[in-house]
């Protein structure tokens, strides 16, 4: 018999229905009883696409006995941390007090009261390979809450102290300065893995799109050459290994080893969207066509497998299928003899390493071990032969692959992540000239600004099968107008922009921290927890208050409202701390501060749209690598936002030509008309280093084998 999740949306909880344990939801009917029973809580959260909250579930949910003793003895919540961010936050923060470590499944018991008393994450079933097992858990915490109670609270309420205590900050008398990004620098520099790119040594590693954007910036402020090869490499190598798929398109989520072989082979939005990102700003400068293709594979795999009909985007896929890790991806010599001729299944095999050893459990995940132009020479046969009979085998590999058990789909829609993937679809369809991508943004923006609403109209945070719920979070708001001033700089339509300072308004009346600087998580009006969290640290996506720091400075820009740059500087400076101990941790808020510090920009373009000339203009300027500037344009279509009148008065073309006006606080530069004249003031936006090294335009950089 289903237990009180069966009336969930979300795939995690629904996952746990028919579990013998007696889950409940969060909600006012679990913690009433809590309270009503004096009973403690339970509380479990994990996400669909956690292996290892599969396993849990397996081991101990599942058993008949394990369930009787958490039913008699607890109030058993299960949470989907993707739909309570909030909660994921606080509890987190205290099982790494409690453990010194955190992770999913996470496992909490709490009060009455909802304070944290003993934490883990996850137990096997009884002991085993040095870890307690959940059944002595649960029988040690379930004694000390009937024999010992005293001490619980006492432990509970000083774990609440520290809680709240981590929450209190105030804002910086410093000045933001480039010594924060000069740190930033060194710090990456230090920690960089000059063998296989990314950073950090191990044994997981994770590609950190936040800190490769940042080191792009770091190049473009200084001529850095050491900045941009960091850069290179790391995408070089994640593009030929197997955190790739190659077959498919799109990024795992992280690997288990320092070469970017075996990943954990989930794929989230979140980290699709940032590495596109990325991969366009990288193909900005450096002109590698192998860029351009990783961007349109990944995103051609989410148009194709992680787009609901309605224009949403799903959230992820699970790492397992047939309950088996990676199976979906991976492939024998046999495997792909069945499939190529005998010459193409070498050729194919060789290049991508596939062997009869295998290089995962028996088995094979595709990766580049060689580049293609090596493979080229020592098969001996021309690279664009090559080329096309590798695209011809892969393609007949994948079809083949489609008939296999496809890992689960998470399918519901949240609407921080599609912020991000609306922000590189509009970012990659403006770059790669594809129209496609922007009009998958532009639904996906319609869709959650017509559908994620609540009946005051207040944006709502999640969405599946017709139902949107749960009130939206900073994040939320954030992502969702950063994606719509991306889209605006895509397709100038206004209204987009328009509702970018819409929901920026909301943020700043609901979220904002008063005398501080920065935001809190949630709205003054969400559900009161143990404490009100403030996110200023980047983790697998941006946090909250560097997403608003960065779409409230770019809002400024657009408008020259003060509030927005006040708000944004406060935010940014809120945050100096953490930039200066843990910048690696705050690289989205040190991207806000390198667009704040200037030198920024304000295009406006005046052209007609129907004339190549201008068409190829427009081109130009969006292919640059200009990452601290507003693009606006003006057009016979253009209806005009108000608010950002002042950038667009007295902007038209000069002659019929199509007209570039170059402004710096609102001050214009004489227009530059045509697109020699053009293609010379964008050049001049460069750093000096850069131009006296001819590095004007994308495409110059030699950045070498990945080898």
């Amino acid at each position: 018999m289903p237990n009180h999740l069966a009336d969930e949306t979300s795939p995690y909880l629904l996952q746990h229905k028919n579990n013998p344990v007696d889950w409940y939801p969060w909600g006012p009917e679990a913690l009433d009883r809590a309270k009503r029973e004096k009973k403690p809580i339970f509380l479990s959260i994990g996400y669909s696409a956690c292996h290892w909250c599969h396993v849990m579930e397996h081991e101990s949910f599942e058993n008949e006995a394990i369930a009787k003793e958490l039913n008699h003895k607890f109030v058993c919540i299960k949470v989907d941390r993707e739909e309570r961010p909030d909660l994921d936050q606080i509890y987190m923060n205290a099982t790494q007090i409690m453990t010194g470590r955190g992770g999913w499944p996470m496992s909490v018991f709490l009060t009455p009261e909802l304070k944290p008393f003993f934490a883990g994450t996850y137990w096997p079933p009884s002991t085993s390979r040095g870890m307690i097992g959940f059944d002595q858990v649960i029988a040690k915490v379930s004694d000390a809450w009937v024999n010992n109670r005293d001490a619980v609270a006492t432990q509970a309420d000083r774990l609440t102290q520290e809680l709240v205590r981590m929450e209190q900050t105030a804002g910086s008398d410093e000045e933001l300065t480039k010594e924060l990004l000069v740190n930033a620098y060194e710090q990456h520099r230090k920690t960089f893995d000059s063998n296989y790119g990314g950073f950090g040594s191990g044994p997981n590693k994770f590609p950190a799109p936040m800190s490769l954007q940042l080191l792009l910036r770091y190049w473009h402020r200084h001529g850095d050459q050491q900045s941009l090869n960091m850069v290179v490499k790391s995408l070089d190598r994640m593009a030929a290994g197997g955190i790739y798929d190659h077959l498919g398109g799109g990024f795992a989520r992280y690997t288990v080893d320092p070469h970017w072989l075996v990943p954990h082979f989930e794929k989230m939005l979140y980290d699709n969207a940032q590495l596109v990102t990325t991969y366009v700003e990288a193909y900005q400068v450096t002109g590698d066509e192998n860029y351009a293709r990783v961007v349109r594979e990944t995103l051609d795999y989410i148009l194709r497998d992680m787009t609901d009909p309605q224009g949403g985007f799903y959230s992820t896929e699970d790492a397992d299928s047939e309950g088996v890790e990676g199976k979906f991806y991976t492939w024998t010599p046999p495997q792909v003899q069945e499939i190529l001729d005998e010459e193409a299944a070498a050729t194919f095999c060789q290049v991508y390493d596939v062997t009869d050893a295998g290089n995962f459990e028996h088995t094979n995940i595709l990766n580049l071990r060689k580049t293609l132009e090596q493979q080229a020479k020592l098969l001996g046969i021309d690279l664009k032969q090559l080329t096309a009979n590798l695209e011809e085998s892969r393609a007949k590999l994948f079809a083949a692959r489609e008939k296999r058990v496809h890992p689960h789909k998470d399918d519901k829609v949240i609407v921080a992540w599609n912020g991000l993937m609306i922000d590189a679809m509009a970012r990659a369809g403006s770059v790669l000239g594809e129209k496609k991508y922007i009009d998958a943004g532009k639904k996906t923006a319609d869709f959650l600004l017509d559908q994620l609403r609540s009946a005051e109209g207040r944006l709502l945070h999640t969405w599946r099968h017709g139902q949107a719920k749960l009130a939206a979070y900073l994040d939320d708001y954030a992502c969702l107008a950063n994606g719509l001033v991306s889209l605006y700089e895509a397709n100038f339509e206004e209204h987009y922009l328009e509702q970018a300072a819409t929901l920026m308004q909301v943020v700043l009346r609901r979220f904002q921290v008063e005398n501080q600087g920065g935001f809190y998580y949630t709205a003054d009006d969400q559900e009161k927890l143990i404490v009100r969290s403030k996110d200023f640290l980047d983790n697998a996506v941006p946090s909250g208050n560097a997403m608003a720091a960065t779409v409230l400075i770019r809002l400024a820009k657009f408008t020259g409202d003060q509030n927005y740059q006040d708000a944004a500087k406060q935010t940014m400076l809120a945050t100096m701390e953490y930039m200066q101990r843990s910048p690696s941790a705050t690289c989205q808020t040190l991207i806000a501060v390198d667009f704040q510090l200037g030198p920024t920009y304000e295009l406006a373009f005046a052209c007609d749209r129907n004339v190549e000339s201008s068409r190829q203009a427009l081109a130009e300027i969006q292919g640059r690598f200009l990452p601290n500037k507003v693009f606006a344009l003006v057009a016979p279509d253009t209806k005009g936002f108000p608010a950002i009148s002042d950038l667009l008065q007295g902007k038209t073309m000069l002659g019929d030509a199509p007209t570039l006006y170059l402004c710096e606080g609102f001050t214009c530069q004489a227009p530059a008309q045509g697109q020699d004249e053009i293609q010379y003031a964008l050049d001049k936006l460069m750093p000096q280093s850069l131009l006296d090294r001819g590095l004007s335009t994308g495409g110059s950089f030699d950045g070498g084998s990945s080898e």
